[in-house]
């Protein structure tokens, strides 16, 4: 069975700093593809970062040069450090995993909230 867990969310003050983690469970880490994505109240999900198996790494323009994704394979987590912060970065913040067949897997999602 399939699981992500999120945990890290939480309120912040603009121009602060969260860690958001994601630990996946019953999946062959170092083969899957992992992103984060988000969800803006009244709006569409949105791709903030995405790591692939080899470490090339894709972020979403709102976020380039503020926002980190990495993965640990050792403790199958994903991570997506996030400095700067706004208060237009307020969503939840969902992982997601690809398999090997293109199967995407998703989390619970984790609440962040930036205050100005």
């Amino acid at each position: 069975q399939v699981q992500l867990v999120e945990s890290g969310g939480g309120l912040e003050q603009a121009g602060g700093s969260l860690r958001l983690s994601c630990a996946a469970s019953g999946l062959t880490f170092g083969s899957i593809i992992m992103a984060w994505y988000r969800q803006a109240p009244g709006k569409g999900r949105e791709l903030v970062a995405r790591i692939r198996s080899s470490d090339v790494t894709y972020y979403a323009d709102s976020v380039k040069g503020r926002f980190t994704i990495s993965r640990d394979t050792a403790k199958n987590t994903v991570y997506l450090q996030m400095n700067s912060l706004k208060p237009e970065d307020t969503a939840v913040y969902v992982c997601s995993a690809d398999d090997t067949q293109g199967f995407r897997y998703w989390g619970q999602g984790t609440l962040v909230t930036v205050s100005s």
